[in-house]
């Protein structure tokens, strides 16, 4: 992706999450000259991959497929779950028609929730014993405390409010409903690990390499530098 492309998708999430009264944390708004003076403070900010994060899963199509998110909190991965926090938490900004692939995850068991803007709609499918397609086999999942049964491969459809629960291994797909403007979608979940936990049905890269044709507005969640020490 290049640079300019990821500065704007950010100014457009800043405003959109603005528009709904969606307060992000301070570090948020830290430029990269910020960044220049931050020590083993912020440790937790860098280990855990808090922060902005922009893709288009290295398929240079970002309108199409493609997706911003902002990582509020997490655990650390690297630690078992009695030492750290076991959950995450995510806010997206998910444009019309604009695709997340799909892909499921072995450990992560996650809640997506529209929280405003358009409608979210999101497809289903349990993974074959080999991974590599879809099963047959009667998809069920939680919608705000209520049971709903699809086909596999078949969709729903989240309105602002409304919410599904996936747990692990089941593949999913989502994208913002044409004509009805982005999606502010909310995600809570177990413990996030973007580095080893994503199985995409097509081979997709999670971090997409950037072009530099401007200076970085915000510094995504992996490239913060290394702390400054005293």
């Amino acid at each position: 992706m290049k640079r300019s492309e990821i500065n704007l998708a950010i100014r457009r999430a800043e405003a959109f999450f603005a528009k709904f009264n969606f307060l992000l944390p301070p570090f948020a708004f830290w430029s990269t000259e910020d960044w220049e003076d931050k020590g083993e403070e912020v440790e937790e900010i860098r280990r855990c991959k808090l922060g902005w994060d922009v893709t288009d899963l290295t398929t240079g199509r970002f309108q199409e497929v493609g997706l911003v998110l902002f990582t509020i909190r997490n655990g650390d991965p690297r630690q078992a779950i009695e030492d750290s926090k076991c959950y995450a938490e995510k806010i997206m900004m998910v444009g019309e028609e604009q695709i997340t692939p799909w892909h499921f995850h072995w450990t992560k068991s996650e809640d997506i929730i529209n929280r405003g803007g358009g409608n979210l709609t999101i497809k289903l499918s349990w993974a074959s014993e080999n991974e590599s397609s879809f099963s047959d086999r009667l998809v069920e999942v939680s919608c705000d405390g209520k049971l709903k049964k699809v086909k596999a491969a078949d969709s729903l459809r989240l309105s602002p409010g409304e919410s599904i629960s996936i747990p692990p291994n089941l593949y999913h797909k989502f994208y913002g409903e044409k004509d009805h403007g982005p999606v502010l979608v909310g995600e809570v979940s177990r413990t996030n690990n973007d580095e080893i936990d994503n199985r995409f049905l097509e081979p997709l890269g999670r971090f997409p390499p950037i072009e530099e044709d401007e200076a970085p507005y915000r510094l995504l969640c992996t490239e913060y530098p290394e702390p400054k020490f005293s």
